[in-house]
């Protein structure tokens, strides 16, 4: 019987904890977050769940609350990453991440970096570290290499994710308004020519034809998958050249507005003799996701006008010297259909029931390494394992596959 600590229970983290409370091998579930009021909704209402306040900003703290446990699942953001690999090293538990950046301290590659630099650490202790698991990253960096390992050679990987929802009730992002609009002012980091580089917010926006859904204007976005698949490239992924990561939807088309007006800037403007941030001013002004069931429940209740999404992944290259492209479409239950089920929205659904399966493969003895690793390590089996797993949740995977015989 496994304990688990679930480091930060926000959305995706009480996700994970809800579905950890019916696995057959999970015997205790640590809910620890700042925030003690959130992880006693948990201990309240599971059965395996204790609730402990945890101040991540102390590795001493997060090793206390710990001990014991097999597995530190962190889902707080990835400023916070070091010191819970640190605290896991200690207390000889695997580890378990949604994100490795963007952090305060370091560029978005040098904190994959120095992750991965952990690795010979956890090799040693004979344990895993796995980064990066959720829908993007995580779901993505699965298909991915599935999909790789059909290629004799890797030209081009572009990870595309379009997401729209309309509401009676103005909601323009489904997580964080402040983490939203940080992303979307960062420069992205893409993979390109074998090199990384940094190319301006909303870079090359191009209207892509995804299948059942038709053209929607997508845009280079900041995220792991190009970071991570660069590092990468040649130990799993065909050597890739080119590894790219689009965004895209009314969310997204906001942000791009904002950001031409100067809005997404946070360096303080004076108005009327007063000093203000614009990041700050439209961040504030901005509806939070919903996040309780009631709430979500009151979003749907006062009126829906369309909800549309795709997910896909696009590999390109060559087979036995002819061009082949491989389409894999990831589907998931939409906003409604998330909260008939599950009681939440579609973005904690995909995102948060990612991830646990992830979780699932460790408290189910699946997770076959060791050391500091992302989802496109996997091996044919643990892939196996895990789509087969996601299935079950309604998370399904199409693949088109495209090749020329000339």
């Amino acid at each position: 019987m496994k304990k688990v600590m679930v480091m930060g229970v926000g959305a995706q983290g009480s996700t994970v904890a809800k579905r950890l409370q019916e696995e057959p091998n999970v015997e205790e579930i640590i809910c620890a977050d700042y925030d003690l009021k959130a992880a006693q909704h948990l201990e309240k209402t599971l059965s395996k769940a204790k609730a402990v306040q945890v101040n991540a900003k102390n590795v001493a703290d997060i090793v206390k609350a710990a001990e014991g446990c097999e597995l530190i699942v962190n889902g707080l953001a990835p400023d916070f990453n070091m010191n819970v690999m640190d605290a896991a090293l200690e207390v000889k538990a695997c580890y378990q991440d949604l994100a490795s950046g963007p952090v305060s301290d370091l560029g978005f590659i040098e904190a994959v970096e120095r992750q991965l630099g952990r690795d010979q650490q956890f090799k040693d202790a004979g344990l895993a570290a796995l980064t990066n698991t959720g829908s993007a990253p995580g779901v993505a960096n699965i298909l991915t290499r599935e999909a790789c390992d059909k290629f004799d050679t890797v030209d081009t990987i572009t990870i595309a994710v379009y997401d729209g929802i309309w509401s009676k009730k103005f909601i323009p992002f489904w997580w964080s308004p402040e983490t939203a609009f940080a992303d979307m002012a960062a420069e992205p980091v893409v993979f390109e020519n074998s090199k990384f580089k940094r190319v301006p917010p909303f870079n090359n926006p191009e209207m892509m034809d995804f299948v059942g859904l038709g053209e929607r204007l997508m845009y280079d976005h900041e995220h792991e998958e190009p970071v991570t698949m660069g590092l990468l490239a040649d130990k799993y992924l065909k050597g890739v050249k080119n590894v790219y990561f689009r965004y895209g939807g009314p969310g997204c088309d906001l942000a791009k507005y904002f950001y031409d007006m100067g809005l997404l800037s946070d360096k303080p403007i004076d108005i009327d003799g007063q000093q203000v941030v614009p990041m700050r001013m439209i961040s504030k002004l901005t509806p939070p996701a919903p996040k309780y069931e009631d709430e979500i429940k009151a979003v749907i209740e006062e009126g829906m006008y369309m909800e549309e999404g795709a997910f896909l992944v696009r590999v390109e290259g060559k087979k036995d010297g002819a061009s082949l492209r491989i389409d894999s479409y990831a589907g998931g239950p939409g906003l409604q259909e998330a909260f008939e089920k599950a009681g939440i929205t579609h973005e904690s659904y995909f995102t948060g029931q990612a991830a646990f399966l992830f979780t699932k493969m460790f408290v189910n003895d699946k997770m076959a390494l060791n050391g500091v690793f992302p989802p496109e390590a996997f091996t044919k089996e643990m892939r196996a394992y895990y789509l087969k797993e996601a299935a079950k949740l309604d998370i399904t995977v199409d693949e088109i596959i495209e090749k020329r015989l000339y």
